[in-house]
């Protein structure tokens, strides 16, 4: 079993970055594809992004292509979510997830762990 915490979120203004991390333990952190996803009050949990187990095989949604990039360390077993251009529709509660499929998802119910969120608020 894979525990993910995340960390890095925070208060910016619009126009600014944060760099999210999520730290993986307990399991073989290689093994599994890592997804961000955020919910903002209100509104469903939506994709964000995605890293394939090697890190060679990168996905994004279409509202944050160019403006986030994700990364991952295996030796250290974190995910990295860097946030550029950030905007007031960027503002929500981040979550890093752990799939052990190789198959490419962006649908939540494929992606066994979870971490606890991560506040990224955008003021304008």
């Amino acid at each position: 079993q894979v525990q993910l915490v995340e960390s890095g979120g925070g208060l910016v203004q619009t126009g600014g970055s944060l760099r999210l991390s999520c730290a993986a333990s307990g399991g073989t952190f290689s093994s599994y594809a890592i997804g961000w996803f955020r919910q903002a009050p209100g509104k469903e949990r939506e994709f964000v992004a995605r890293i394939s187990r090697s890190g060679s095989l990168l996905y994004y949604e279409d509202s944050v292509k160019g403006r986030f990039t994700i990364s991952r360390d295996n030796a250290k077993n974190t995910v990295f979510l860097q946030m550029n251009s950030l905007k007031p529709e960027d503002t929500a509660v981040y979550y890093c997830a752990a799939d052990g499929s190789v198959v490419r998802s962006s649908a939540p119910s494929r992606y066994s762990y979870w971490g606890q969120g991560t506040q990224v608020t955008v003021s304008s």
